[in-house]
């Protein structure tokens, strides 16, 4: 497995961005999601009280997320794994987002946190997927370098 975390110029196959560019995205997302991991275990204490009632045991479930949270973040920094760790961080976004409802009908419980910022959060879910889609589709250099014509 080879990290690759350069940029590339385009007389050499890459996006020719130089400064960052689309590279920049992944390594983003990577850090977004794997220190988020880490946290579920630093602090678990606000995790754990937005796992809504019925959802198991809340220890379990946030350990269960911050290790996924962990496993697709660190996923998207190796090129043969990005799509698929996008992928995966796109169907975690998805499963965890029965918090974000809860917290939005049950603001009482999160109290001092505004009314507003419990319901901003729900638009806010699409966003990051939209986000992590778009940081791990396959690029042109992706597929040159995978002996692909045109883009994985």
């Amino acid at each position: 497995m080879r990290f690759e975390l350069r940029d590339v110029p385009a007389s050499q196959g890459g996006d020719g961005y130089g400064s960052g560019g689309p590279q920049r995205a992944p390594r983003l997302l990577a850090a977004a999601f794997t220190l988020a991991g880490i946290n579920h275990f630093v602090m678990p204490g606000p995790y754990r009280k937005i796992v809504p009632p019925g959802f198991g045991d809340p220890a379990t479930v946030v350990a269960v997320s911050g290790v996924a949270e962990m496993i697709g973040g660190l996923g998207t920094l190796p090129l043969r794994t990005r799509r698929l760790a996008g992928l995966w961080l796109v169907a975690l976004l998805v499963a965890v987002f029965p918090a974000n409802v809860y917290m939005a009908l049950a603001p009482a419980r999160f109290a001092p946190i505004p009314r507003w910022a419990l319901y901003l959060r729900l638009p806010l879910q699409p966003l990051m997927i939209f986000w992590t889609l778009r940081a791990t589709r396959a690029t042109r250099a992706d597929a040159a370098m995978f002996g692909h014509e045109g883009p994985a």
